[in-house]
């Protein structure tokens, strides 16, 4: 285990990095825009889902490999990239969604919410666990961290990855509230719904394409 001192070094160096806003920011921004808070907030915890393989991916060394290869990090950013033009095309095309049949019942909305979820939740996961930047960002910061003279490493990697992941979900979280409170002004109107739906999806189509054309390591 990391000693506390350290635990409370890396809070602060993962509170530093996290709040200020980057990709993961606007993607739950625009989820959050597009869904809601509470879609917006599945989401995140999908996101942070998603990035627990990838810590235990780092810890075990497998992570130094997609970090040096430059073919394998390509593919994976590609992926993740066109997963998330794919999510904002499905925002934009749905943006008028949301009206219910008339003759639905308790019993079907319930069950069409639980699966919603379910899909929410299986999206946030895929976009964190197809984002290899924070492979290069836990092999960058994760070791400076590690106190190598106490032994088990990859635990002390893990307990580390487990921490930024954390304190990524509550910072995430705030976002998408903050988010989420701002769409609820506008669902008043179901013009102006749409147009934050819209909104929310051209953001996620946006920050796709950033990624797929930044560079190979940046």
């Amino acid at each position: 285990m990391p000693a506390f001192e350290t635990l409370v070094a890396f809070v602060v160096a993962s509170v530093i990095l996290i709040v200020i806003p980057g990709p993961s920011v606007l993607f739950v921004v625009g989820r959050s825009l597009s869904l809601g808070r509470p879609g917006g907030l599945l989401s995140v915890l999908g996101n942070e889902l998603g990035a627990l393989p990838l810590v235990a991916a780092v810890a075990l060394g497998v992570g130094t490999v997609v970090a040096e290869s430059i073919v394998v990090f390509t593919v994976i950013k590609l992926l993740g990239a066109a997963y998330l033009v794919y999510l904002g095309v499905q925002a934009i095309r749905h943006r008028r969604d949301g009206a219910e049949p008339a003759g639905a019942g308790p019993a079907a909305l319930a069950g069409r919410r639980t699966s919603s979820h379910w899909a929410i939740l299986r999206q946030g996961f895929v976009v964190g666990v197809t984002n290899p930047k924070t492979i290069v960002f836990f092999v960058a910061a994760l070791p400076q961290f590690v106190d190598v003279r106490a032994g088990q490493v990859p635990l002390q990697m893990m307990v580390l990855g487990l921490v930024f992941t954390l304190v990524a979900l509550v910072f995430d979280s705030i976002w998408a509230l903050l988010a989420g409170a701002a769409r609820s002004w506008f669902a008043s109107s179901p013009r102006r719904l749409a147009a934050v739906r819209a909104t929310g999806g051209g953001m996620m189509i946006g920050l796709g394409g950033t990624l797929a054309l930044s560079g190979s390591k940046a």
